[in-house]
């Protein structure tokens, strides 16, 4: 057995270290660093160097274990550990100057998550937990809302911005949660998104097209929290769907009566 306390301590560290670096190489970023892996889908050295940083680092903590990363700089697999990382979550916001991007470290044995981490950069908030423990933030346990009305509810999304086929159906759903909440937020990453519905600050959160790498660490954050994960179905297979909804229990389900009408 691995001691999860204690790689935790390790990938901390590994993550505050290329925070550090995203927020000094944003002070001197140049849009003429942009490159173009798709339509919309937007990369910069930055992102690379980042996944190459926390890679390297997270090899020596555990030689046996692969890995799944967004920007591929590793081609690893893991009979039964693999880390799942996404070194910049939110570049389309970190290249236009936008303060919401995020670094998100998953942990799988097998195919269970084991560990997630998720820290949000530009307000220095680490969200952690490992299996046997609590989520926290910065120190502080955290749980999902407590909130059991829908319509004093802030839900989260984002929106489709590269695969249009699913967009009327993501439109209907979007149009009646506009109607029956406070709101819909989209601050344009996915790990930070799932980070706030695991302490509260929203209630609830859905998106489609979506990779493991988005989504592996804020997912466990949630479930950690005391908050559901399903995909839009119901069904508790998100990753491989590529779709996702999070929230406190009654939140979640009211989203969902919701998704299935229309996916």
């Amino acid at each position: 057995m691995i001691d999860l306390a204690n790689i935790f301590l390790q990938v901390k560290e590994i993550t505050l270290a290329t925070g550090a670096f995203i927020r000094e190489e944003r002070k001197k970023f140049s849009t003429d660093k942009i490159e173009y892996k798709g339509l919309n889908n937007l990369v910069s050295y930055v992102d690379k160097t980042s996944e190459e940083m926390i890679v390297k680092a997270l090899e020596e903590i555990l030689p046996e274990a692969g890995f799944i990363t967004e920007e591929e700089t590793i081609n690893k697999t893991g009979e039964r550990y693999n880390w799942i990382v996404d070194p910049l979550d939110g570049t389309t916001n970190f290249i236009h100057g936008i303060p919401t991007y995020s670094i998100s470290i998953a942990l799988h044995e097998y195919d269970e998550p084991v560990l997630g981490v998720v820290y949000e950069i530009n307000l220095d908030e680490l969200f952690y937990t490992w299996k046997g423990e609590k989520a926290y933030l910065n120190g502080h346990p955290i749980n999902v809302s407590g909130n059991k009305t829908l319509g004093e509810s802030l839900l989260a999304t984002g929106f489709p911005y590269y695969d249009f086929d699913k967009a009327e159906q993501y439109i209907s759903v979007f149009k009646e949660l506009m109607q029956q909440t406070h709101g819909l937020r989209r601050i344009g990453s996915a790990a930070v998104d799932l980070a706030y519905v695991a302490c509260g600050r929203f209630d609830g959160y859905f998106e489609f097209n979506l990779n493991a790498y988005d989504v592996a660490a804020g997912a466990y954050l949630v479930k950690q929290a005391g908050g559901t994960i399903h995909n839009f179905t119901g069904g508790d297979e998100y990753i491989n769907t590529r779709e996702i909804v999070a929230g406190n229990g009654f939140t979640g389900d009211n989203i969902l009566k919701i998704t299935k009408q229309y996916f």
